[in-house]
């Protein structure tokens, strides 16, 4: 009885340890057959076969195509500056009658600001050298001023009765002309005229009350001219100065360089106009006063006054010229006058103006053109007269602005390595040329 269990036992520890072998080697038949798996991604996520794949939308600003982003970008640019200048004008024709007076100030400043700087050279005191250079240029003004109406008051009775010569003779050349006008179509012409004339009498009566405020706006503005003029003259440097603390400090520099070349530019332009247009009236009266025009010397002073207005202040002065000798002369006479006024335009355009004014003050003639007529459509004739050297100051300001910027980029660009000495002469000399450039002055007094 005790040899049977230990029996047993032995048994069942060898069937226990060969089910032990069993297991381990199943184990490692299965692991040789399937391989190691690898751990699934943290942000992996189980796709579907039936589910399809949606492709990432790109991001809006980049599907758009580059010259479209370009061109909108510029657009709402130029809308902002358009704006800006819409505004401004409405500020500006809100005020017009102040910012004429303000420019025409300014042009007659720069026409005797030289004069008051000859004085202080002499030795003459800033008070008294301005007081005496204002005096002396509106006396002349005033001057010319009542001699033209003086003039056109004496002369108008013998006008009005060489017009009505002149228009009985035009109408006999007419009817002897190889036009073939009849005295029908003449007393045709005169009775439209004279309808004309009665259908707009109320207008035309309004047009005269009017006139009354125009008198009242055109002494109101002679009068802020004369004020401005005179505290220009003598306190411009000062207020140039006050007017450089309203620039950003960034800025302020080249904008006080910019400021004296565009001060140049403007009283070249002035001055070489009034040489002109002195030439043109001198040459002009006295062609059409040997040609026994009546009223010489006043169409003398238009021609002067309307020389101000480029290219159409000289078709107008002419055209009056011409049709004042028609009317009074006859056709002869009237041709000559045309002859007269085209050859002293045509020396003033290619000879005086290249020579008197200058390549600093030319500006192309679309841009005169198209200046002039924008002026003349936004402030009447004063735009007009005021639009030319506003471009050409313009053009001066730019120009300069653009160099002053380039010599800064170049001033505070790295040198390149192994610079050779020419090229280190030529970065010293865009270092010393800014320095020339006169600094903002602080207020005196």
């Amino acid at each position: 009885m005790s040899r049977v269990p230990g029996w047993l036992g032995r048994l069942g520890a060898g069937l226990t340890e060969m089910g032990e072998r069993l297991d381990e080697r199943r184990a490692e038949v299965e692991k040789e057959h399937t391989g190691p798996q690898p751990e699934p991604a943290v942000d992996a996520t189980p796709v579907l076969d039936h589910v399809a794949v949606v492709p990432a939308r790109p991001d809006p600003a980049q599907a758009v195509p580059w010259g479209v982003r370009v061109a909108a970008e510029a657009g709402w640019r130029v809308l902002v500056l358009a704006g800006t200048v819409w505004v401004l004008m409405r500020v500006i024709s809100a005020v017009q009658l102040v910012v004429l007076a303000f420019v025409a100030a300014l042009l007659i400043t720069a026409l005797m600001q030289p004069t008051v700087a000859r004085l202080r050279r002499y030795g003459l005191p800033r008070g008294p050298a301005t007081a005496l250079t204002a005096i002396l240029g509106f006396v002349i003004m005033g001057l010319i001023g009542w001699f033209v109406t003086w003039q056109v008051m004496e002369n108008i009775d013998n006008l009005s009765n060489q017009v009505q010569d002149g228009i009985d003779e035009l109408r006999k050349w007419l009817l002897n002309s190889p036009f073939h006008v009849t005295d029908k179509q003449i007393n045709q012409i005169a009775k439209n005229l004279r309808e004309a004339i009665g259908a707009n009498t109320d207008q035309i009566t309004s047009t005269g009350l009017e006139g009354v405020t125009v008198v009242v706006e055109a002494l109101t503005g002679i009068l802020l001219t004369i004020f401005s003029t005179l505290f220009l003259l003598y306190d411009g440097r000062r207020i140039w100065e006050w007017t450089l603390k309203l620039v950003p400090a960034a800025a302020r520099p080249g904008v006080a360089g910019a400021g004296p070349r565009a001060w140049r530019t403007l009283t070249a332009y002035v001055r070489g106009t009034v040489i002109v247009a002195l030439i043109d009236a001198i040459f002009i009266g006295l062609g059409i006063y040997f040609l026994d025009v009546p009223m010489a010397v006043p169409l003398a002073v238009f021609i002067f006054l309307f020389a101000f207005i480029p290219l159409v202040g000289a078709v107008v002065s002419g055209a009056l010229a011409v049709v004042v000798a028609l009317v009074t002369q006859g056709v002869f006479t009237a041709v000559m006058v045309l002859v007269v006024v085209l050859a002293v335009q045509q020396i003033e355009g290619h000879v005086l103006q290249p020579f008197i004014l200058g390549r600093a003050v030319r500006v192309h003639p679309l841009a005169v053109v198209l200046s002039v007529a924008a002026g003349g459509m936004i402030a009447g004739i004063g735009g007009a007269v005021v639009a030319v050297p506003l471009v050409a100051v313009s053009n001066t300001v730019v120009g300069y602005l653009r160099a002053y910027s380039h010599e800064q980029a170049l001033r505070h660009s790295p040198r390149p390595h192994g610079a050779t000495p020419s090229s280190d002469v030529v970065a010293r000399q865009a270092d010393t040329r800014p320095e020339q450039r006169p600094e903002p002055r602080s207020p005196q007094g």
